[in-house]
């Protein structure tokens, strides 16, 4: 057990020793080292590969709320990427333009013009692969999204969806939006939707159940109509309400 116990003291020794010893930058072993990209660099170039992507989705399909928030995401995105990038030189110059790029679609967004806003993705896109391929990363080919990025997010606005659907299903007898402005053609003692969603009684859950029953024995004269609308639709008004009951209650 004693001899056991010196072997082991010796190892550790020599363990310690080596720990101990200064790297030689000049020696074989440091110069065969391979060197990694700054891993938050890296991040962030991934991060912008997907806001990229969910930003030409969130255009193309008129969700402008969304395509503002992720236009906000790549400026600050790129601004993180550029204070890890040398304070002078091309590099530094080509981020500068990309920004000026991102702008341009910042206000088409602003605008709310889909043509304008292919136009100014395109360039940035563009701008991308240019500033790519000046730094010897011309393998890194950045294109206008074939699919979304994710398959868990609807890049829709389905309140303006589920808004629209209300009106057009709900409209006739029910106020949707306005009190003041909005007269329904059949006008029954129906109450207004801005006044159901305050209620106590309201909830996600019980409207997802009116709109996909039958509506028997429900209403005035127990006359309310079927909507018939798809679980998809279903959701996008459940969507516009509980946004409508949240404006509401601030």
């Amino acid at each position: 057990m004693r001899l056991r116990a010196l072997y082991l003291a010796a190892f550790l020794a020599a363990c310690s020793a080596t720990a101990a010893l200064p790297v030689l930058h000049g020696s074989a072993a440091a110069q065969s080292a391979p060197v990694a990209d700054p891993i938050a660099l890296s991040d962030a170039m991934t991060r912008l590969q997907l806001q990229h992507a969910k930003l030409w989705f969130a255009g193309k399909l008129g969700n402008w709320a969304l395509a503002s928030y992720e236009v906000q995401k790549i400026d600050l995105t790129l601004e993180a990427a550029g204070k890890l990038l040398p304070a002078e030189g091309s590099i530094r110059s080509q981020v500068t333009r990309t920004k000026e790029q991102l702008e341009a679609v910042r206000q088409a967004v602003r605008l709310k013009d889909l043509s304008v806003f292919t136009k100014a993705y395109s360039s940035l896109t563009n701008e991308c692969n240019g500033c790519h391929r000046a730094n010897g990363y011309a393998s890194i080919a950045i294109q206008l999204p074939a699919i979304p990025p994710v398959p868990n997010q609807l890049f829709v606005d389905q309140v303006s969806e589920g808004k629209a659907l209300a009106r057009s299903a709900c409209g006739t007898c029910h106020v949707i939006a306005d009190v003041a402005k909005e007269s329904p053609a059949s006008r029954p003692p129906a109450p207004d939707l801005p006044e159901i969603v305050v209620r106590s009684s309201f909830s996600a859950d019980a409207i997802r159940q009116l709109l996909s029953s039958g509506h028997r024995r429900i209403g005035p004269a127990q006359a309310m109509a079927n909507p018939r609308l798809t679980e998809n639709q279903i959701e996008a008004v459940v969507a516009y309400l509980e946004t409508l009951r949240a404006d509401r209650s601030r």
